[in-house]
């Protein structure tokens, strides 16, 4: 059963926040309200709809029923009573889904890093191919992609590549990707054919705004260098690529594409991000329990899917999917990898709320 207390709550709060929006007040909202104001009523509007279909149903349902004491309208009021029966069940789950708690990031836009792992040359090749995988992916939603810093290797593929994922909900559907990433194929550079075992380690953080995280200038370091490509191409004729250094917790950034100025932007978003993703780790800790559902906690230690060229499979472990359609994964069809991971928390989430 679920609760009317609690629905009248929720459309309550988001009555107040649409009046809000709507009133100028004395003094007028801060950058940092009317940011929280806009991320709670687009994370509540979908939730107040699904409400009220609810609330319709039910209110039609009764209305139905009452018309069932009347010989004339009988024979209209069991249709219409049978038609909404057979829609409240699936009315009921998706409020249920929509009522199970939020991740206060899933709106934000994601900064996504890709490492090579244990597998060296292959391992960087294999780095390359996940970084094609969520670019294919993220063009097919329409999202825009910035490359902040990329370090191209030798013999191809990234020792490390970090871009700007924006777009409609790119962190609540890209958040479970954290993880280690491993392939089983035979390298080109394999005279004997043999079936090589690399990993590449994939980290996605919300992005963070100026508002949330507060960089005192006392707390960096910023150091410019003069940077090279693989194979010595792409070298910046003058001291352009950027380091900053965030001296409290040691965590460094790079950027090394042409524009200092930009590279200092692209440093302090990458910054940003890091420092309020180790903020939401802390807290999430303290919630331990909350973490250990299906899809695993997100550490980037845990090895998470397995990429397996010579029987064209892919299996994601936490889930125990396998989809023997790898070539058209890594073309950037991850939507069903990401469906199911996402069933995966709503049903593990679902469980936690039952008495």
């Amino acid at each position: 059963m679920i609760p009317a207390q609690r629905l009248q709550e929720i459309l309550d709060r988001f009555a107040f926040i649409e009046a809000k929006m709507n009133t100028m007040t004395d003094p007028p909202p801060g950058p940092a309200e009317i940011a929280q104001l806009g991320r709670d009523y687009s994370g509540l509007l979908p939730v107040v709809a699904t409400i009220r279909d609810w609330q319709r149903a039910q209110a039609d349902l009764t209305a139905a029923r009452e018309m069932l004491g009347d010989p004339d309208m009988r024979g209209l009021a069991e249709d219409e009573i049978a038609a909404i029966e057979a829609r409240l069940p699936a009315l009921e789950e998706a409020l249920r889904l929509a009522l199970l708690p939020r991740d206060a990031a899933d709106a934000r836009a994601a900064i996504l890093e890709i490492r090579p792992g244990t597998g060296g040359d292959e391992a960087a090749l294999f780095a390359g191919d996940l970084w094609r995988m969520y670019l294919r992916f993220a063009e097919a939603q329409g999202w825009k992609v910035e490359i902040l810093d990329e370090n191209p290797a030798e013999l191809g593929g990234y020792k490390e590549v970090v871009a700007a994922i924006r777009g409609q909900g790119v962190f609540a559907r890209l958040k479970f990707e954290s993880g280690v990433h491993r392939v089983q194929r035979v390298p080109v550079t394999e005279a004997g054919g043999r079936i090589h075992t690399s990993a590449a380690t994939v980290a996605v953080l919300p992005e963070a705004e100026e508002i949330d995280i507060d960089i005192p200038a006392s707390d960096i370091r910023i150091d410019t260098y003069r940077s090279s490509g693989a194979g010595g191409q792409h070298v910046n004729t003058t001291d352009s690529a950027v380091r900053i250094t965030h001296i409290p917790t040691g965590i460094a950034v790079t950027s090394s594409e042409k524009s200092q100025h930009q590279n200092r932007a692209n440093c302090m978003i990458a910054l940003r991000a890091r420092l309020y993703d180790m903020e939401r780790q802390q807290a999430e800790a303290e919630r331990a329990a909350e973490r250990k559902g299906q899809v695993g906690s997100g550490d980037r230690s845990e090895r998470i899917r397995t990429y397996n060229f010579p029987q064209g499979r892919v299996t994601d472990h936490r889930i125990g999917l396998t989809l023997y359609r790898l070539d058209q994964v890594l073309a950037g069809d991850l939507g069903e990898i990401i469906d199911a991971l996402v069933a995966a928390d709503q049903a593990a989430k679902l469980a936690e709320m039952e008495p």
